[in-house]
């Protein structure tokens, strides 16, 4: 394929989806990242795009939501490596609230191993994945359909959340940042997706390494308010997003990086100049700024063998205060 056509396929598939890992258009014009993010560079020079962490984007700043036939072909690998990881955090007999999402249908998928499980959502694929699944309630909102991401919005979903209480939150959105948040274009989802955090102890980002770094219109979740952020390994060469992750964990934000396609990523997998220690807050606990008056200390990365050793830990603490 000659720089032209690929150029053109690029521009193509950024026009078609609001935004695009270079790790997928590599995959599609059947050539190495390196080559796609030169091309990548020579179409934002003519004010044909912008670069964004580890992908392009459509130009003028803040990326528009895609469609979601468009979303669920994206980043599918980093996807399912994430939901595997998160699963990992929700025990059974839990209560917990699943927002509308491409991944987190991903984890619905898992949790539907879990019994005893109360899951509140506002998505309906959410509320099909976990339909056949054995001793799992599934609760949905009201409101009205959005079609584009097959969720429930509006005001009677926000007022069928008033009054809930859950131990964990799980979100995804359209961009994540450590100054911002979580973020999303449309301001209906928003609403619903602030909702949903103010029913739970504790909030949990579920965002692929595509979306760090990029904002959008609206804010769904401050920083202070995220307990935890599982995402994938960025590339190598990314040194952009692992500066977002440091920015994030410095903030006190708990990181878990997952391997795309191999399972959970090791602890050294983050550079040891960017590992630091950190106190767990304990759930619901809203923390202060870094930096702040009672604020944490820097932070860690994360590692999947770390959240393992803290669920174990968890589950004896439970089964303790059961036999009393």
């Amino acid at each position: 394929m000659f720089a032209a056509e690929r150029r053109q396929l690029i521009l193509e598939m950024v026009r078609a989806n609001g935004a695009v890992s270079l790790r997928e258009l590599a995959r599609v014009v059947q050539t190495s990242e390196v080559t796609v993010r030169r091309d990548v560079r020579a179409l934002e020079a003519e004010g044909l795009l912008d670069r964004r962490h580890g992908g392009a984007v459509l130009p003028g700043g803040f990326t528009r939501e895609s469609g979601f036939p468009q979303k669920s072909h994206l980043a599918t690998a980093e996807k399912t490596a994430i939901a595997d990881l998160a699963a990992g955090l929700v025990e059974e007999g839990e209560a917990i609230v699943v927002g509308a999402g491409t991944t987190t249908q991903e984890l619905a998928r898992r949790l539907a191993r879990i019994p005893g499980l109360t899951v509140v959502t506002n998505s309906l694929l959410v509320a099909q994945a976990l339909a056949h699944a054995n001793r799992v309630e599934v609760v949905m909102t009201g409101g009205t359909l959005r079609g584009s991401n097959y969720a429930l919005v509006g005001s009677g979903a926000e007022q069928s959340l008033q009054g809930l209480r859950v131990s964990r939150a799980f979100l995804s959105g359209s961009g994540l940042t450590a100054e911002r948040g979580l973020s999303t274009s449309n301001m209906l989802s928003a609403s619903v997706d602030r909702a949903l955090v103010q029913a739970a102890a504790e909030v949990v980002v579920l965002a692929d390494h595509t979306k760090l770094g990029s904002d959008t219109m609206f804010q769904t979740v401050p920083t202070d308010l995220i307990t935890r952020l599982v995402t994938d390994e960025p590339p190598g060469h990314d040194d952009r997003a692992a500066t977002e992750l440091q920015a994030l964990a410095d903030q006190g934000v708990q990181i878990a990086v997952a391997g795309a396609g191999s399972g959970p990523a090791p602890a050294e997998a983050v550079p040891p100049s960017r590992q630091a220690r950190r106190d767990m807050p304990l759930p619901g606990q809203r923390r202060t700024r870094a930096g702040g008056p009672g604020g944490p200390g820097p932070q860690q990365l994360r590692s999947a063998a770390g959240l393992a050793e803290q669920a174990q830990g968890d589950r004896a603490r439970v089964a303790d205060l059961r036999r009393r």
